[in-house]
């Protein structure tokens, strides 16, 4: 799974470029506010296994206007920083790396 440069952004964390994409369109469940908000990382030059990351916050485009904060560069950040020291290695081919930040998320009925 990699992040296509097409919509993606890129960020510096601790001297190191990545790449990092949220979805425009929300998926099925994401639209209906069934399941929360996800990003993906990779590192911008070298890139390895994927970071998955499951926000706490609906999708911003969801069918029913919840309210949800926006993914910010600062969020990534510290998202990018805690999966590092958690273990991912960004460079290293491999499967997804998951990080689940989802603690808090409700779900719409």
């Amino acid at each position: 799974m990699a992040v296509g440069r097409k919509g993606s952004r890129r960020i510096v964390v601790d001297g190191t470029a990545y790449r990092w994409r949220l979805r425009r369109r929300p998926t099925y469940f994401q639209a209906l506010s069934w399941t929360p908000c996800t990003f993906a990382v990779e590192h911008a030059d070298a890139p390895g296994a994927t970071l998955v990351v499951t926000t706490n916050q609906p999708h911003p485009s969801n069918w029913f206007g919840r309210e949800a904060k926006p993914v910010q560069p600062s969020g990534v950040a510290r998202a990018i920083q805690l999966a590092l020291r958690e273990g991912w290695i960004p460079t290293t081919p491999g499967v997804p790396f998951h990080l689940d930040q989802s603690a808090g998320f409700t779900q719409s009925p």
